[in-house]
């Protein structure tokens, strides 16, 4: 018969699992024994490793919703006058014994009728359910149907049918074959009534048993999700009317009813291998005391800051624990990339997230722009980064090299913050080149025994000192500009000054424009001094555009006006510019 070919699987589980102490023959002895022994959670040395709740009856002491039951309400019908078979559902999972078994029984149906009867335990969280039992006290129903539920109660799945017309009942073939394909189907058991006593009889229904994957609980994601219940609840919708006194009476006799000694769940509070046991929180709720680094009601995800790796259950080979983050000690927040997962052969996935204390990067292991690293710190040390402090005029950039600190320095500029001039570079005030070329020593021309000093004297003209602007000068020259000389180098016998034309007043050549050019002067009138010029100095260069043609650029001789500049000047230049404009220029 159905009702006992399931508990050759029952035995087998009961004789692994702890027990439970329901009753001297329970299969549950043992279940509120405390051990003093080290965490399950971890070996000897401390690793982690697969730890389960103990095997119990998930139903025990729980509230047992019943359709119907004796006595409960005036227009109901039974006989109430032996107590010990009309106690109400909750009495289904209490501390029953053999001689002292407590029975619900629903109200009684008139014998024709066809009425279905339900009892609904909610276990109060996930558990791995192994077996669901019922002790009956009246004749077993000739049809039943176990469902299950895996969102306390917003529906429900199939889980077992019993009948003697599987297929007449529930539409399903007796003794169907599962295979892997077919795991999670609920298949229905014919009863062969007649070999069997009628009262008294035990459904046990393992959710196991027969099933290709049970050696294999570990890769086997669909059974365990077959096996994951919060709720249970029995359908039965046909009575068996051989047996019911009630109902043997007489046809129109009272009818008949259910009965039901003891309802019993077994199974292990579901913690996916990440808790040894379950307790209660705040709100007496159940829930996993979870280890290995995970949290939630079924230690189903990984605790914050512990996203190194995705959550797993653990396995007897894996505990799978959560791992921690990498950063640090500069972030409190990381998520998880399964890219990088992936790409690091399945080892880290961590990406913090905010690093802080001047620190970048997926494990904040790196200093951020603005910042190089103090190599005399340890990386986890709040002050491991150092600011750049790049020169504000001797840097090119505000960011240094992460790990030396050495600015980006502009050229001639030295120092790990771009803070001076490095060997042959003197300090200009410009802060585009802030730091120009020392010029070389211009050699004067030698000089014969007869020729005296005051050669120079006569050769400059006009006479040095003779610094006045007026407009016959102006008109004169060619070119009138206002320049800044960076530096110097010797072509010949010529010297090829950089200037920077800051201001044009007067030219006749339309390529002299603003920007960078040059200015020869030959080493005859250099030496004299005639025009005297310096590096990093700005001056007012009046002259003649007279020229080689393969020097480009200003030419300046004895003749030119090349004098240092003054600010008062610029009015004066503007004026002689606008009276140029008005033909005022003597013509030569």
């Amino acid at each position: 018969m159905f009702y006992l070919r399931e508990m050759p699987h029952l035995f087998l589980l009961v004789s692994f699992f702890p027990m439970l102490p329901h009753s001297t023959s329970s299969p549950f002895s043992g279940q509120q024994q405390q051990h003093s022994i080290p965490d399950p959670c971890y070996d000897e040395h401390g690793l982690p490793r697969r730890c389960v709740p103990e095997f119990v009856n998930a139903a025990f002491n729980k509230e047992v919703q019943a359709s119907s039951t004796c006595g409960r309400l005036a227009t109901r019908h039974c006989d109430t006058t032996d107590p010990r078979k009309s106690y109400p559902a909750s009495y289904l999972t209490d501390l029953n014994t053999a001689g002292n078994m407590t029975c619900w029984r629903s109200e009684t149906f008139p014998r024709h009728s066809s009425q279905n009867v339900s009892l609904t335990l909610s276990l109060g969280k996930k558990f791995e359910v192994t077996y669901v039992s019922l002790q009956f006290c009246s004749p077993r129903p000739e049809s039943v149907a176990i469902f299950k539920s895996m969102d306390y109660g917003k529906s429900w799945v199939p889980y077992q049918y019993y009948s003697s017309q599987c297929r007449k009942v529930y539409g399903k073939p007796s003794r169907a074959s599962v295979t892997k394909q077919n795991e999670q189907e609920a298949l229905c058991t014919d009863g062969q009534t007649e070999l069997y006593p009628l009262t008294g009889g035990l459904i046990a229904f393992s959710t196991l048993d027969g099933r290709p994957s049970a050696q294999d609980l570990d890769n086997s994601p669909v059974l365990q999700d077959w096996l994951t219940a919060t709720d249970i609840r029995v359908f039965f919708s046909r009575p068996h009317l051989l047996g019911n006194k009630e109902s043997e009476a007489s046809d129109e006799g009272p009818g008949f009813y259910y009965s039901v000694g003891e309802f019993q769940v077994g199974g292990r509070c579901k913690c996916n291998g990440h808790a040894s046991r379950c307790g209660k929180d705040k709100e007496a709720r159940l829930i996993c005391d979870c280890k290995h680094n995970t949290e939630g009601p079924e230690c189903d995800r990984c605790k914050p800051f512990h996203y190194d790796r995705p959550w797993q259950r653990a396995t007897a080979r894996e505990a799978n624990e959560c791992m921690a983050c990498t950063c640090n000690l500069h972030a409190r927040r990381c998520r998880f990339n399964m890219e990088l997962y992936k790409l690091s052969g399945r080892k880290s996935g961590g990406v913090c997230l905010n690093c802080r204390h001047n620190t970048a990067g997926r494990h904040c292991h790196y200093c951020k722009e603005g910042f190089y690293r103090d190599v005399s710190r340890a990386i986890t040390d709040r002050r491991a980064c150092k600011a750049c402090d790049c020169h504000p005029v001797g840097a090119a950039g505000k960011t240094c090299n992460q790990t030396t600190g050495q600015c980006p320095c502009k050229d001639g500029v030295t120092g790990l913050t771009c803070n001076r001039c490095a060997k042959g570079y003197q300090q200009s005030r410009s802060p585009i080149a802030p730091c120009i070329k020392i010029p070389a020593v211009v050699p004067t021309p030698a000089l014969t025994s007869t020729e005296e000093p005051a050669d120079c004297e006569q050769y400059c003209k006009p006479p040095k000192g003779n610094y006045k602007i007026n407009l016959k000068k102006y008109c004169k020259k060619d070119f009138v500009v206002q320049v800044n000389v960076l530096e110097m180098e010797m072509v010949g016998s010529w010297a090829k000054f950089t200037v920077n034309i800051l201001s044009v007043y007067k030219c006749r050549d339309d390529r002299i424009k603003r920007g960078d050019n040059f200015l020869w002067i030959h080493i005859k009138d250099l030496s004299c001094k005639c025009p005297k010029i310096l590096l990093s100095r700005r001056y007012l260069v009046m002259g003649s555009s007279e020229g080689p043609s393969e020097r480009p650029g200003l030419t300046a001789d004895k003749n030119s006006m090349v004098i240092q500049w003054r600010d008062a000047w610029t009015r004066r230049l503007r004026k002689l510019q606008r009276r140029e404009k008005k033909g005022k220029c003597l013509k030569p």
